[in-house]
């Protein structure tokens, strides 16, 4: 995919006047923007075309990902014309799916951790935080474990803890998980796809 005669001498042409008027003292900013969107128009264009879903809720729209093949990055995220569903449409938080991926250089890449009434963010490994989440779930379960009903009977009940499903789960992984949450002796349990 090349450049033909016309959009290089338009190219060329806009650099050399902005290049003449920016030696005469004006502000050449919307000028350089709009070469920048120019370059990122043509990237685009050359890029790999990945199809992939947003998770966000159950809906989950689909979306076109557009990947640098020098890089392997992705440089742009845009709604699925094809999909059968969304129609290329994204709400808020689909449209701003690529701040979530690598490109993103504030995205937390690690888990940090903060004392209570601490004031600095401390690095932890995720094994450590796993066992911290069991371990806050252990004690809170045998704090709260009801042992007997209002008639005396023994029961298996923890009311301190819920759990809420997502609506990427098909049946049998709904099934798995519910099954554990009232093992661990849960009873609120929801699901996404009844909000």
């Amino acid at each position: 995919m090349g450049i033909t005669r016309r959009e290089f001498l338009f190219v060329s042409g806009a650099v050399s006047a902005g290049v003449a008027l920016s030696s005469l003292g004006l502000d050449m900013g919307p000028v350089a923007a709009y070469a920048e969107e120019l370059s990122k128009i043509d990237r685009v264009k050359s890029a790999k075309q990945t199809y992939s879903l947003c998770y966000y809720c159950s809906v989950t729209c689909g979306l076109l990902c557009s990947t640098d093949p020098k890089t392997g990055k992705i440089i742009n995220i845009e709604g699925d014309p094809d999909h059968p569903i969304s129609e290329g449409a994204l709400c808020a938080k689909g449209a701003a799916s690529l701040q979530m991926s690598a490109r993103n250089e504030h995205r937390l890449t690690k888990v940090l951790y903060r004392k209570p009434g601490g004031d600095k963010w401390e690095p932890k490994t995720l094994d450590w935080a796993l066992t911290q989440i069991a371990m806050k779930i252990k004690d809170t379960r045998d704090k709260s474990f009801i042992t007997k009903n209002e008639k005396g009977q023994v029961v298996n009940r923890v009311e301190a803890l819920a759990h809420m499903g997502s609506s990427k789960l098909d049946n049998e992984e709904c099934w798995l998980v519910t099954t554990m949450m009232r093992a661990l002796g849960w009873v609120q349990i929801d699901h996404q796809a009844r909000v």
